[in-house]
């Protein structure tokens, strides 16, 4: 038989195959598509008998209370203010803002606690995870109580226990203790923080923007040549700017009452953001510590007939191969110290779950409020997942490259 006899023997065979393959995936893709719509039905008839038995009760389920004032201050945080402007605005809460503005607010503290969380306790977890491994008999053995310690209390009295024991102790602002420009008291914490003073000249405006042009090269280029050249030339801008007094530095100043200037950190995020990242870092450690144990020990072998040191190893040879298996580990971990800034409301921090149990007391509306407290927490767990999983194809790829 002749290679075209084959080949047109094995054709209606092909075309079989493909047919089968293109029928599974309509009835893949069917089944999918049924699933998701009986889910939205569901949904729909749940809040459609949810709002007809709430309208029997004379109450009215409804979203327009948003637009009403609060009424109400909120200790600290941001929301956005349109004021005509093509970008919104950020200002201070007050009380004649609108109840939507105050989901805002909450929004806006908890995202903040989550990504200084999300940032600490990955460095920390990661520290202590690669002590756990420690040829030192002291940092093994502190690492792994720690780690243990941690992981079998419960986050809410570590938490009690940050605020009430730790942070409410520090000095007054009177006698604050400062290290370095930074400024800690009962009052919270005070970081010098880059002010910009270059105006709206249009020299000071081209640097700041080829400046965050390198920084986003430096996030998203992947060739590793051009990734130093967009750091180098981020750090060569940024020291251009506070050579010429473009960016200043503000520093806090502590009075006999207050300190001004910088950035503060209250006792109440200072407290949570400690328990935060104690409790995620020790679970991270652990991740870190299985991943290492799982690579092959031909690994350190080989690097030591190199005669790599053990830190060269470490940062070189082992934590690249750990961080691209562990990274959809380390996302349900972030996913889950986002939901846990809700357990602030035990200390008085303004985060979502919080202002919306003063927005529920305020105007009744408890159930619209949960509503939107999901609503919102969803939406951070997928902008996390998207993220991470963005981070995994981005290291898969290069390390596939290599």
């Amino acid at each position: 038989m002749t290679v075209h006899q084959a080949n047109a023997a094995g054709a209606p065979a092909d075309d079989d195959l493909l047919a089968r393959r293109r029928r599974n995936r309509i009835r893949y893709d069917a089944i999918q598509f049924a699933v998701i719509a009986a889910a939205v039905v569901l949904v729909v008839l749940f809040g459609y008998a949810v709002k007809e038995g709430l309208a029997r009760h004379g109450i009215k389920f409804s979203f327009s209370f948003l637009w009403d004032a609060a009424g109400f201050d909120i200790s600290e945080g941001k929301t956005f203010v349109f004021d005509g402007s093509f970008w919104p605005g950020l200002t201070d809460f007050t009380s004649d803002r609108l109840i939507a503005q105050a989901f805002i607010t909450g929004i806006f503290n908890t995202i903040k606690v989550g990504i200084l969380a999300i940032i600490l306790s990955t460095v920390l977890g990661t520290l202590l995870g690669v002590g756990r491994l420690s040829t030192n008999w002291v940092v093994r053995n502190l690492s792994f109580w720690c780690v243990e310690f941690v992981r079998n209390t419960p986050l809410l009295i570590q938490l009690v226990f940050w605020y009430f024991a730790v942070v409410l102790h520090f000095p007054p602002i009177a006698a604050a203790a400062k290290f370095y420009g930074v400024v800690i008291s009962q009052q919270g914490l005070y970081f010098p923080a880059p002010a910009w003073q270059g105006g709206s000249s249009p020299l000071a405006l081209g640097i700041a923007v080829l400046f965050w042009a390198a920084v986003l090269g430096l996030i998203f280029i992947r060739q590793k040549k051009a990734r130093w050249m967009c750091a180098g030339a981020a750090v060569v801008l940024a020291g251009v700017m506070f050579a010429t007094g473009v960016l200043g530095l503000d520093v806090p100043v502590t009075s006999k009452f207050q300190a001004r200037g910088g950035t503060s950190m209250s006792p109440e995020m200072a407290a949570l953001l400690l328990a935060i990242v104690f409790n995620s870092a020790s679970y991270i450690a652990e991740i870190v510590r299985g991943a290492i144990d799982a690579l092959p020990k031909g690994q350190w072998e080989a690097a030591a007939s190199l005669s790599l040191t053990r830190r060269d190893t470490v940062n070189d040879i082992i934590l690249p191969q750990v961080f691209r298996v562990v990274l959809p580990s380390f996302g349900n971990q972030y996913i889950s110290l986002t939901k846990n800034t809700a357990l602030g409301i035990a200390i008085g921090y303004p985060e979502l779950f919080n202002i919306y149990g003063t927005i529920a007391n305020q105007t009744g509306h408890s159930l619209e409020g949960i509503v939107i407290v999901m609503v919102s927490y969803l939406i951070l767990s997928w902008a996390i997942s998207a993220a991470v999983d963005f981070a995994d194809r981005r290291m898969s790829k290069r390390g596939a490259s290599r």
